[in-house]
């Protein structure tokens, strides 16, 4: 079990969870990126900036 950084939700992560993984948390909708897998830990996603070709 982990904490949403955001809201404080308990999530679960999958047993197929890998580093990098996006998810949702599903109180509060914040895209999360897992951390660290072992032991489990989440943090906000960051915000991908659009290069539109430039």
């Amino acid at each position: 079990m982990v904490e949403c950084p955001v809201c404080g939700a308990e999530l679960e992560l999958t047993g197929d969870a890998v580093e990098g993984e996006l998810m949702e948390c599903a109180d509060c909708g914040t895209e999360l990126e897992v951390t660290s897998v072992n032991p489990p830990a989440v943090a906000e996603a960051p915000e991908s900036e659009e290069d539109w070709g430039e």
